[in-house]
């Protein structure tokens, strides 16, 4: 059997996508607590993403948005990682700002542990793209356009979105020209 180049590429990044899911899954995390969600998109549903990033940046007059979707297009698959928004209910924290996590919710405040913990999800499934030599990105946008596809409910207060690509130059260095063809 021969495997073209194409193919093997877009295997790989869909393989060390998967990697990236389990890095964040076991990375540490506050008090213990498993708040971190992750999934992976592609086909159809990656550009379901890219159309809601678009629409954001129609709406808000941010070119960035439709930049980063063009980022997307240009990619095997997107990682989406997030934390839910559920305080530790730790006595005497402050750390969010506020004194205790009832004040935090009754503020509309994040809870600093599921930012922490998010962060650092996201560091960790990023060096397994980088180890296994995949470009990758973290986009807020993406997480923005993901919450707006509705994939995770409303507990889900910040989200990353990181795209994997697979080309001989890199679509997230230069960023002006999104026409790369694969």
């Amino acid at each position: 059997m021969i495997q073209k180049r194409d193919d093997a590429a877009r295997e790989a990044a869909l393989d060390v996508a998967k990697k990236m899911v389990a890095a964040a899954l076991t990375a540490p995390k506050g008090c213990g607590v498993d708040d971190v969600d992750a999934v992976i998109l592609t086909g159809d549903d990656k550009d379901v993403l890219a159309g809601h990033m678009r629409d954001i940046a129609d709406e808000t007059g941010e070119d960035f948005y439709a930049r980063d979707a063009g980022n997307v297009d240009n990619s095997e698959c997107v990682v989406l990682i997030w934390a839910k928004d559920e305080p530790l209910q730790l006595t005497h924290c402050s750390l969010c700002g506020f004194e205790d996590c009832g004040m935090n919710r009754a503020g509309g405040a994040v809870c600093a542990f599921n930012i922490t913990d998010a962060g650092i999800a996201v560091g960790s499934a990023v060096s397994i793209a980088a180890d296994n030599r995949i470009d990758n990105r973290v986009l807020f946008s993406a997480g923005k356009g993901a919450a707006r596809m509705g994939i995770f409910g409303s507990e889900v207060k910040v989200c990353y979105g990181i795209p994997l690509s697979v080309r001989a130059k890199s679509v997230f260095f230069d960023r002006g020209d999104q026409d790369v063809a694969f």
